[in-house]
């Protein structure tokens, strides 16, 4: 009897460490910051597009840094889709993807109104409150148009729209791009991207 007795003592003991351990998990899970979607599913895809390229298609030099030949730094057009029920403010970012720019911050626009869903040609430096630009990283606020150097090889210039369920991320004066993913961990409702590439 005494050691059937130790025996269940010892297999309750070990239930009991699993539940515990098991509990643990997942009041960890619920309280790591992940992105949700609409009635806290998966985020949702907006679909992004722009009259001045498509997607994987050649940046024109119209829309690069007045350092490329032809180059105007004008902002792209830009439009996405409706943004899910919950958006409480859209944010923009185009970062050049090759490894040689470490993921350079080309444009920052933080608290886009939801109701807007495109922005015009030029757009930069004239953007109706309460979207605000930020400093890319060549510290100018707002757009700065590709300017790879040369030989360099293809860039892609990646342009994310997020429908984010905050009225304004907190970021660094020029926000880097580990400092834009840290602003919008866990408030993504539904993103989408468009990709441009450049080469001199």
């Amino acid at each position: 009897m005494a050691a059937g007795r130790k025996t269940l003592i010892r297999c309750l003991t070990y239930l009991l460490v699993l539940t515990i351990v098991a509990s643990s998990g997942c009041a960890a899970g619920a309280t790591s910051k992940t992105d949700i979607g609409p009635g806290g599913g998966e985020p949702g895809v907006l679909t992004v597009s722009s009259t001045a390229f498509a997607e994987g298609e050649t940046i024109p030099t119209k829309y690069c840094a007045t350092g490329v030949d032809g180059g105007r730094n004008t902002s792209p057009s830009l439009a996405w889709s409706t943004p899910p029920e919950g958006t409480r403010s859209i944010l923009i970012a185009m970062i050049d993807q090759h490894p040689i720019a470490r993921r350079w911050v080309h444009w920052v626009v933080a608290d886009v109104a939801p109701s807007v869903t495109a922005f015009t040609e030029g757009a930069s430096g004239s953007l109706s409150p309460p979207a605000r630009e930020l400093e890319n990283t060549s510290r100018g606020a707002g757009y700065s148009g590709p300017e790879p150097p040369d030989g360099s090889g293809y860039h892609e210039y990646v342009v994310t729209v997020y429908a984010l369920d905050i009225d304004s991320p907190v970021f660094p004066s020029a926000p880097t791009a580990a400092s834009i993913a840290h602003a919008v961990d866990g408030h993504t409702l539904a993103s989408g991207t468009l990709t441009g590439i450049f080469e001199r």
